[in-house]
């Protein structure tokens, strides 16, 4: 038993801190927790502006796509022809 005892009380002081930050370790979690949930609900503002971006760039896409349709159809059709009035990615100012 005595031989089993003192490498016991050795070994204490190593153990506490194990068990010191196992117990931080579990009272921070929910806070932890709660800030990861926040992060994951909220958008940045860079990644805000990253969505802005790519959805103007999507709606010039398609204006360029209809206005080079419509100037198409101008060559062919001139006398039909009359000013582009389909699909503008941003009005102007």
């Amino acid at each position: 038993m005595r031989k089993l005892t003192l490498p016991l009380l050795l070994a204490l002081p190593l153990l506490s801190g194990c068990i010191a930050k196992t117990a931080w370790d579990v009272a921070t979690l929910p806070v932890k927790a709660g800030s990861q949930v926040v992060d994951w609900t909220t958008t940045s503002q860079e990644e805000s502006d990253r969505n802005y971006g790519r959805k103007m760039r999507e709606k010039e896409a398609r204006e360029g796509k209809e206005r080079r349709k419509h100037e198409k159809e101008c060559r062919k059709r001139p006398e039909t022809c009359e000013s582009y009035d389909g699909y503008r990615a941003s009005t102007p100012d």
